[in-house]
């Protein structure tokens, strides 16, 4: 999670879900911390592209590009020990714009823990065919205690989970004892973070490190086991000639009917203008001066590699947002999008291969 998130914080309590907050007056700007689908003018999308243009001319050389692949690491590691816990804040918009996050109630299970009926989660099976599930289960290597939240009836990841400004949120409004939570994260110092904090409970939780962009990196849950994976201003900072296959490596985990959740940079998005020359990577990639890195999605890019990677979609939404600060009575405007994309219920006769 980069550090322009902070930005996109409410001053307090739920926000409306997006799209309610509308700027009919223009008078009234000062009003709210934040306005909804704000039109862009001609001139102003071209002066967006003039400034991205200017900026992406000079690019960072060959040898620094390596350096900052090569410790991307060490950077965020970084990040992380510089702002630990200071940089923990709720996300009051995670269960308005993403309800999935809720887990279902109820279900009954097997023996082994399997829910068997009841609940959505995707786990749910017919009573008659239970035993069946099971067996099939235990001869596969899974039966109880075979991986962390195993016996769960509802499965969550978080991709990217930083100190757990989702993880934490998730577990605390929902006691339901049937879910469980993945975290992982790139850095070490992130992860360590998650598991020091008090909220952090073994028994419904885990947080591992992991690269997403490492096709050799192993995740320590099996294919079609999880019901919601979230990507929240993480794919953004995966190089871009890998992110296809790290959605695809993402897409097997997810059960027939899971789903994928993701809020990320779009393109012209004011921390995409603020750059200088001599920071950028590639077309729409850049380096922050603390050496972590992040890209700006349009939405035709986020569903070429969704779909590609076998998910249909539900939502895919451009979050232009006129973000204001009343105490210095400024504007500033933000472009995230936001995409839901499912795994359809027909993957597993297909062989939940996703190219």
């Amino acid at each position: 999670m980069a550090a322009e998130e902070q930005e996109e914080q409410e001053e307090g309590g739920k926000r409306p879900q997006f799209g309610n907050r509308q700027l009919r007056d223009p008078s009234r700007v000062f009003q709210h911390n934040a306005w909804d689908n704000v039109e862009w003018s001609n001139e102003q999308e071209s002066a967006a592209y003039q400034k991205v243009q200017e900026n992406s001319s000079q690019l960072v050389p060959p040898e620094k590009q390596e350096e900052y692949e090569s410790k991307a690491n060490g950077f965020w590691d970084a990040f992380y020990t510089i702002h630990e816990n200071r940089f923990f804040k709720d996300r009051h918009w995670l269960f308005t714009e993403f309800p999935e996050l809720a887990s279902p109630s109820g279900g009954r299970r097997c023996p082994d823990g399997h829910v068997t009926e009841g609940g959505t989660g995707g786990d749910a099976h017919p009573k008659e065919v239970q035993a069946e599930i099971c067996r099939g289960l235990r001869d596969m290597g899974l039966g109880e205690g075979a991986f962390p939240g195993e016996t769960a009836s509802y499965r969550i990841m978080e991709v990217g989970c930083g100190v757990g400004n989702t993880v934490f949120p998730i577990l605390q409004n929902n006691p339901d004892p049937g879910l469980f939570v993945y975290g992982c994260d790139f850095s070490s110092t992130a992860v360590e973070l998650v598991k020091s904090n008090p909220h952090y409970d073994p028994s419904r939780c885990l947080a591992f490190v992991h690269d997403l962009s490492d096709e050799r990196a192993s995740y320590p849950m099996p294919e079609q086991s999880l019901d919601v994976i979230v990507l929240i201003f993480v794919l953004s900072a995966v190089l871009p000639n890998k992110m296809q296959s790290a959605v695809s490596r993402l897409s097997r985990l997810l059960k027939p009917g899971g789903s994928l959740l993701l809020r990320d940079y779009g393109r012209y998005d004011m921390a995409q203008l603020r750059f200088k020359k001599g920071r950028c990577l590639s077309d729409n990639f850049y380096v922050r001066g603390d050496g972590t890195r992040v890209y700006f999605f349009t939405q035709d890019e986020l569903g070429v590699l969704f779909t590609s990677a076998g998910l249909e979609t539900v939502q895919n939404v451009a979050d232009r947002r006129l973000q204001v600060n009343r105490g210095k009575q400024l504007t500033m405007y933000r472009v995230w999008i936001q995409c839901k994309y499912r795994k359809p219920r027909d993957a597993a006769q297909q062989g939940n291969r996703a190219p």
